[in-house]
């Protein structure tokens, strides 16, 4: 590994074009690709579903098709250190690239909707790894000076994925040719996998133990209690199953407190641990995003919108998250600090900016557009702006020995936390009357919805002043220095 200290002198003397040139230009390629590899995945086959059931059926299971991938891609994210740490980084990429092929190649031959499912919890699988190790691996393979502006590219390809991808999905569908679609994911597959083994390290920790198989097991009974809360309609159902994921996280939370092996690295549960605040800055983040779920719905049936104009004003959510990361990864020292305590104020005013603007109907669209789509850019913008430096604020805050995990730990706190918000937010638009399909459920659930999960970001202030007052920041505080 990169010895940290040595290259963090060279802060001053490098940039993207360091990033994105020699060999630092294939292991962006690499570690982007397999980002963009599962991002891409997500939003075609989101965009092909409604074709695949009707050719083989299972409209009753269609959610499940979300479901599983969200699930297996938490597991996979979860057990990406212990991948990374038993085969090092060129076997971990090329065994995430594997499993989600063999997926991508089931879901592609699936004579029915039971196959399909499986293929997907595959890909799920393989997606979460791929997903996780760009972060795990980013640490080993470039100068901690090249660190947030590796974070930074991540951030942009996954922006980007989100306006090729339903492009992509939606040619496949137009043709029907959505066995096609799961069809070219292959090639790109098979070209990461080889590169990985090419390009990327070898060399393995050794690392062994237990897993943590009773936190892993708790965590995916939460994400399958939260999906299938979201699909329910009775509202006595959904806070059910609300409060049944509150009592099994109370369970997981115990039981990473006795247990030997831990599914975060040491001490994370401590209240003054930077790595607590941080990790929660992070969640409270992902949970804030969520509402953005119904941005398209409400733009169709409060403003009168085609689907494809509110799926893109909808996009400017992740436009902005890639737009504040390339904006300041660059940033160093002191002002790169600031963006991990300024971020959750962009979502905080981008929250309450759209829950004051997308209720308001007589004014006509063209007089609302700008705050609106300035408000939903805003909540990605503040994400991605401090997104960066709160990735290499959890590096430098990591337990000796224990910073794959902390790595992992990313991944799988985001996507936790996102399956956590999307049950939430579907809970808070039925209370609000969404289900009545009339405009004044419409409009009840857009101010419930922006409103109240403005109190996410909020709250967020408070933890990401405490990360970095808890000296989370050390990393940057040593670029200082230098």
């Amino acid at each position: 590994m990169l010895d940290k200290t040595n290259n963090a002198a060279a802060a001053s003397d490098v940039g993207w074009l360091t990033l994105l040139s020699g060999g630092n230009a294939i292991h962006s390629l690499v570690l982007s690709g397999g980002v963009a590899l599962h991002a891409l995945n997500i939003y075609i086959v989101t965009t092909v579903m409604p074709s695949v059931v009707r050719d083989i059926g299972g409209l009753d299971y269609y959610a499940w098709s979300t479901t599983l991938f969200v699930a297996a891609s938490i597991l996979g994210a979860a057990l990406s250190a212990r991948l990374l740490a038993r085969v090092g980084a060129g076997g971990a990429y090329a065994v995430g690239a594997l499993v989600f092929g063999l997926g991508s190649l089931a879901c592609a031959l699936a004579p029915g909707m039971p196959l399909l499912l499986a293929g997907r919890a595959i890909q799920g699988f393989g997606g979460g790894l791929l997903y996780a190790l760009a972060y795990g691996v980013i640490r080993m393979v470039f100068p901690a000076a090249l660190w947030a502006r590796a974070i930074g590219l991540i951030s942009a390809t996954w922006g980007t994925a989100t306006l090729v991808g339903p492009a992509v999905g939606g040619v496949f569908a137009e043709y029907g040719a959505w066995r096609a679609a799961f069809w070219s994911l292959l090639p790109l597959t098979a070209v990461l996998a080889i590169l990985a083994l090419s390009t990327l390290p070898r060399a393995t920790s050794g690392a062994r133990g237990p897993l943590p198989l009773t936190q892993l097991t708790l965590l995916i009974g939460i994400v399958l209690v939260l999906s299938v809360s979201g699909t329910l309609t009775a509202t006595a159902e959904q806070i059910a199953g609300v409060s049944a994921a509150l009592v099994l996280f109370a369970v997981l939370v115990a039981s990473e407190r006795r247990a030997a092996a831990r599914l975060l690295p040491q001490g994370t549960l401590s209240p003054r641990s930077p790595l607590a605040a941080l990790y929660a800055t992070i969640a409270l983040a992902m949970i804030g995003m969520q509402p953005e779920i119904y941005v398209p719905y409400l733009l169709q049936e409060l403003h009168g919108r085609s689907p494809l104009v509110a799926g893109y004003i909808a996009a400017l959510m992740a436009l902005g998250w890639t737009a504040g990361s390339m904006t300041s990864a660059h940033w160093e020292g002191g002002r790169a600090r600031k963006t991990i305590a300024a971020g959750p104020f962009f979502g905080l005013a981008g929250l309450l900016t759209i829950a004051v603007f997308m209720p308001i109907i007589s004014a006509g669209f063209a007089v609302i557009a700008v705050p609106l789509c300035l408000g939903i850019a805003a909540v990605g913008f503040g994400i991605g702006l401090a997104w960066p430096h709160i990735v290499t604020a959890v590096y430098a805050a990591a337990p000796a020995g224990e910073e794959e995990k902390a790595s992992a730990s990313i991944t799988t706190i985001q996507l936790f936390a996102a399956s956590l918000g999307a049950a939430l937010a579907g809970m808070t638009a039925n209370l609000a009357g969404i289900g009545e399909g009339t405009a004044d459920g419409a409009t009840s659930a857009a101010i419930s919805l922006f409103g109240l999960f403005a109190l996410a970001p909020a709250v967020g202030v408070v933890s990401a002043r405490r990360a970095v007052g808890a000296g989370a920041n050390r990393h940057m505080q040593n670029q200082d220095m230098h």
